[in-house]
């Protein structure tokens, strides 16, 4: 670490993966007083949050294991960024001073507007929801129907967990299944689904969720019932209001619009990471993979802001995606490094193997690492970014 005299203060808000490594990283220089603001005291494994529905894993780890020495966690939730006071106020009342801002907030399930979706579907992309959705589920019969509604990896990691442990599992896929990957890799899932019992409907569109029942439009006017003891909804995005609320721009979804440095197009004192960036407008897939290089590009434009020199570019290349099938599948599927898939994938047993290895990974070998050593993490680079179309508009996929 290089040691300087004058303390700047950087208010990280968001403790996911991009956020919490942003705040490790920020400690490659020893003047800069970090202060992380989350609404929960421990971190969350959103891409566990299907296992810790079925009770087959855990979300969630302690902060003391993973946040560098000397980083201050608050747990509250911001609600306002005041640039004019430079200071961010809480939701308990509080406000932070700060000299920078790391906008890490990332997205969460998307609000559905299919009507009786918001009163009957569950959603699974918070913690608080994931913990209300896994008691609901204690509640039912094994035998009981249950039907998932979106077909991106969340959705497909989700619908296998639970056809694992025996449960009668409708998968409806609003376009194709698992879109994101290739032919042969969506033929492998849509194979395993259907050997597990899973009901997958590909192109259906659900019109009207009941507390027992979902209704797929057919051309008639009533559409085709369904009965359905419990609906999960995994289809879509959402992110939180806090950078419009602040007098940000963002993109139609919400994202924080920024440059290519990741820094606001209105502030250069707020610098965007993770699902809620918006680099040129034009937002790299919202997914744990993106999160760490992003929280690590966002720590470094801050650095070098503090040190007078210009920040660099987001550089990030692709190499695929892992979808876990239960306990003892899953696939690996290869992608160039534009995030578009290509036909080589590793499935079945080596498949699952690699998909939790994942997991450690980004926990361990990213956040860990870079907590006991910043500025440690490197990452794939080479990707399509400035000029060429996004990830994101090529491909829907879970977080």
């Amino acid at each position: 670490m290089t040691e300087h005299n004058t303390s700047h203060r950087v208010v990280v808000i968001g403790g996911g993966y991009a956020g919490t490594l942003a705040a490790n990283r920020l400690r490659m220089r020893d003047d800069v007083d970090i202060t992380l603001v989350n609404p929960r005291p421990e971190f969350v494994e959103r891409i566990r949050l299907h296992q810790f529905v079925a009770r087959t894993g855990d979300a969630t780890i302690d902060y003391g294991t993973l946040l560098g020495e000397g980083i201050r966690l608050v747990v509250d939730s911001a609600t306002r960024i005041d640039a004019a006071a430079r200071v961010v106020r809480l939701a308990s009342g509080r406000a932070l001073d700060y000299d920078y801002v790391v906008y890490a907030v990332g997205s969460t399930g998307a609000v559905p507007s299919v009507p009786g979706a918001a009163e009957f579907g569950w959603p699974i992309a918070e913690l608080e929801s994931a913990q209300r959705l896994r008691a609901r589920l204690e509640e039912l019969p094994l035998k009981a129907s249950v039907t998932v509604v979106g077909g991106g990896l969340t959705g497909v990691e989700t619908a296998a967990e639970l056809a694992e442990q025996g449960r009668r599992v409708t998968l409806v896929c609003g376009r194709a299944l698992a879109p994101y990957l290739s032919a042969g890799g969506r033929r492998y899932v849509a194979k395993w689904l259907t050997r597990h019992g899973v009901a997958v409907v590909e192109g259906g569109t659900v019109t009207e969720v009941r507390p027992d029942a979902v209704v797929l439009a057919d051309g008639s006017a009533g559409g085709v019932v369904r009965p359905s003891a419990l609906t999960i909804w995994t289809a879509g995005f959402g992110l939180p209001e806090l950078a419009a609320a602040s007098g940000l721009r963002t993109d139609a979804l919400g994202r924080l619009l920024t440059d290519e440095t990741l820094t606001s197009v209105d502030d250069d004192r707020v610098v965007g990471a993770g699902d809620a960036a918006a680099p040129s407008g034009r937002p790299l897939r919202m997914s744990g993979y993106a999160a760490g290089p992003l929280g690590a590009r966002a720590a470094d434009t801050v650095l070098s802001r503090i040190a007078g020199t210009g920040p660099a570019v987001i550089d990030l290349a692709f190499t695929g995606a892992c979808v876990s099938l239960g306990r003892h599948a899953g696939i690996r599927q290869i992608a160039g490094k534009d995030d578009v898939a290509v036909n080589i994938y590793v499935p079945g047993r080596m498949g699952a193997i690699i998909k939790e290895l994942t997991c450690r990974f980004v926990v361990s070998r990213r956040i860990r690492l870079e907590a006991g050593k910043p500025g440690s993490m490197g990452w794939p680079k080479g990707g399509p970014r400035p000029g060429q179309p996004s990830s994101s508009a090529r491909a829907a996929t879970s977080p």
